[in-house]
């Protein structure tokens, strides 16, 4: 033991011995990834749009950032996880998370909240959206923590306490109709003398995604072809004015999902002709009988923070206690597609939470078309264009 440590060594011990060309490796990517993971929780994601929900505002194939300083990140509930990975370990299906230890989750300050209209990104509350891979086989099924569900993206149409109805596809809030986003999409029946060329198909500037041939069903009418179609007012106006197209009408599919809340008070409900609804915020109360349990009652029990409520025989129960009013704890969102007949969003599955906020779209920085050709495979005019 050297006990004149005030004493300054020489030169020559003091230097240190040069890295290996390995440890300067592992330092480099435990700098890269310990970095990424820091900006990926606190400032920016990168997301990819899988499915057509949000045509024309986000198209798929659009790979954007989504920023989450707007709303303020929010700290991690499920710290045993590897880094920079997402419910599974890349290209498997082993998990990339333990959930031993479960941390309550607060939200940093952010410079703004949720408004109306704006492009968010979301955990999707439901069991059933988090394991659309196997919908029928409930028994493989993962609860997963609210922190690692899967992530949605949609336009918040209504806010905590806003009251919210559609009328004839027409959404109204408040009584004031929502101001649609430009690019909105609704589905129509097209009826052709012909079967409908690419080259057609293009000029109306849709693709595989937008459009499905339903062949010669009519009976009445053998000769005309059939086309369901995703199309803007402007599209519409296009197809409508080919001379070998007769009608184009707003089509109802007889498929259509059941719609939250899931109550017999609202079973006439409609995708089109929806609420009104009034959307829960904190500080809300209601009281709790059989109406209003059959709407609200899941959003309580599940998401909202009582870990030990129950609803049985038509009564709230928390901590064994029945309950005749009830306040919510966090404020809830009601999030649309804009396209809005080829959109799996709140009318179908219900609202979300607060704590359920990842953040808000920020800009492309690339876009790929799926159905495009070599020279037309990237977007270019996509480029780095802002979400709204």
């Amino acid at each position: 033991m050297n006990w004149k440590f005030w004493v300054r060594k020489s030169a020559d011990h003091a230097e240190k011995k040069p890295k290996s060309k390995m440890r300067e490796w592992w330092d480099a990517i435990l700098f890269a990834v310990v970095a990424a993971t820091l900006i990926r929780w606190l400032i920016m994601e990168a997301y990819t749009i899988p499915t057509p929900s949000m045509e024309n505002s986000m198209m798929v194939g659009d790979f954007l950032f989504v920023s989450k300083f707007h709303y303020g990140t929010q700290t991690p509930r499920t710290p045993l996880q590897i880094p920079l990975t997402h419910q599974k370990i890349w290209f498997t299906n082993i998990p990339s998370y333990l959930n031993w230890i479960e941390l309550p989750s607060y939200r940093l300050p952010g410079f703004t909240h949720v408004k109306q209209g704006d492009v968010v990104v979301f955990h999707v509350p439901r069991i059933e959206e988090n394991n659309y891979e196997q919908p029928y086989n409930r028994s493989q099924w993962i609860d997963y923590p609210v922190d690692l569900k899967t992530n949605y993206i949609k336009r918040c149409v209504a806010l905590p306490g806003d009251v919210l109805k559609i009328e004839n596809r027409q959404l109204i809030v408040n009584n004031q109709p929502f101001q649609n986003p430009v690019g909105l999409r609704y589905q129509y029946l097209v009826e052709s003398t012909s079967d409908i060329n690419a080259r057609n198909i293009e000029k109306f500037g849709l693709d595989g995604d937008d459009f499905s041939n339903q062949g010669r069903a009519n009976k009445e009418k053998p000769t005309m072809v059939y086309y369901t179609m995703f199309l803007t007012e402007k599209q519409k106006e296009i197809v409508k004015a080919e001379p070998y197209i007769k009608s184009v009408e707003f089509y109802e599919s007889p498929y259509e999902a059941a719609r939250f809340p899931f109550s017999k008070y609202t079973s006439q409900w409609t995708g089109n002709n929806y609420g009104p609804l009034t959307i829960p915020k904190e500080g809300m109360t209601i009281a709790i009988n059989d109406s209003t349990l059959s709407i609200y009652g899941t959003t309580i029990r599940d998401y909202d923070g009582n870990t030990n409520a129950e609803i049985k025989d038509g009564k709230l129960t928390i901590d064994g206690k029945e309950i005749t009013e009830y306040t919510f704890k966090q404020d809830y969102y009601f999030m649309m597609g804009d396209n809005r007949d080829n959109s799996l969003d709140s009318r179908y599955w219900g609202f979300v939470p607060e704590d359920h906020i990842v953040g808000k779209g920020f800009f492309i920085w690339l876009s790929i078309d799926k159905y495009g050709t070599f020279l037309n495979k990237i977007r270019w005019n996509r480029f780095f264009k802002p979400v709204r």
